[in-house]
């Protein structure tokens, strides 16, 4: 076995890589998490070797030199036996109840000095307690499950209005058919929490909980920025230059909005409150009209005449003042 293939690290890794590889596999492969199953436990077992090695720099440093013949025969191989640097463990039973981890005893042979990787790792991962001895007892303390996420795509109008939406999930323990009520004004990458409905507890710890995370889908003409919703208005050269009363959608349905006389191309008409509704705290927000003046591609001879008229009756010069 090699000692960085079993933690799925580079011979480069740091010190911080070597204990993040092994409380990711230490929590798959710990006895009490499968009982019963004899591979993972031997799984266990192996990771557990190599990271007593790795984190110890003198151990570390002979094992890259010597690899396993740095430690003659003393490896982990059972009970009371003498693991890297007199290394004796204790294990019994596959992780069932009455069996799993007893506890781990360390001494060292470099300088007979003590040390408590393993104590760091396991209080942390499974509450082990460690004495002055640095013996780690069996982990038995009830634990919260894994928390889980679902990725559900919606429509626009549906995360203004919110819904109700049936979803059919692995928890874990199962699949289960759950309900889910979206709430109003939910974004791209809103989190909806359903509690308890995640993996299953350890040791009879407390269910772990659901995150349905929306995934808002674009619609042909809103737009969303925050709590405010946007749309391109297209208007006429004489409804910009007289003004006009104009017909436009809203999330909540047509309304009427009015353009001033001189409208200019790009501006924003604000329609206050007819915006998405705001997800946290109360009111929505609003909405934009963003006038965009289209101009006829084929004007006919009448209509050409009119326009020179009146650009001689009224002449002005758009670009004036702009320093060109």
């Amino acid at each position: 076995m090699d000692y960085y293939e079993a933690l799925g690290i580079s011979r480069s890794a740091s010190i911080d890589d070597i204990k993040k590889a092994y409380r990711k596999l230490a929590r798959k492969y710990h006895p009490d998490m499968n009982p019963g199953d004899a591979a993972a436990e031997e799984k266990f077992k192996e990771i557990s070797e190599a990271y007593e090695v790795l984190t110890n720099p003198e151990k570390k440093k002979m094992y890259d030199q010597f690899g396993h013949a740095a430690f003659g025969q003393g490896d982990f191989s059972g009970r009371g036996g003498g693991g890297p640097g007199g290394a004796r463990w204790h294990w019994s039973g596959s992780g069932a109840p009455g069996g799993g981890f007893e506890g781990f005893d360390f001494g060292s042979s470099f300088g007979g000095e003590s040390f408590g990787s393993f104590s760091d790792i396991f209080s942390e991962l499974f509450g082990a307690a460690g004495g002055g001895r640095r013996t780690y007892s069996r982990a038995r303390r009830p634990g919260k499950g894994e928390d889980l996420q679902y990725s559900m795509q919606i429509d626009f109008m549906d995360a203004i209005r919110g819904k109700s939406a049936t979803i059919s999930v692995n928890t874990g323990k199962g699949n289960e058919t759950l309900t889910v009520s979206i709430p109003k004004g939910v974004h791209d990458g809103s989190r909806v929490r359903l509690k308890g409905k995640g993996g299953p507890g350890i040791n009879g710890g407390p269910s772990g909980d659901l995150f349905i995370v929306t995934q808002i889908a674009p619609h042909p003409y809103f737009r969303r920025e925050g709590d405010d919703i946007y749309i391109d208005i297209p208007i006429s050269i004489t409804e910009a230059a007289l003004g006009a009363q104009v017909t436009i959608p809203t999330v909540d349905g047509p309304t009427r909005l009015t353009i001033p006389p001189g409208t200019q191309g790009g501006q924003k008409l604000r329609l206050k409150g007819k915006g998405a509704p705001r997800l946290k705290g109360s009111g929505r927000g609003d909405m934009f009209a963003v006038v965009k003046i289209s101009v006829p591609k084929n004007i006919p001879e009448d209509g050409k005449r009119l326009l020179k008229e009146f650009g001689e009756q009224s002449a002005y010069d758009p670009r004036a003042g702009l320093g060109w």
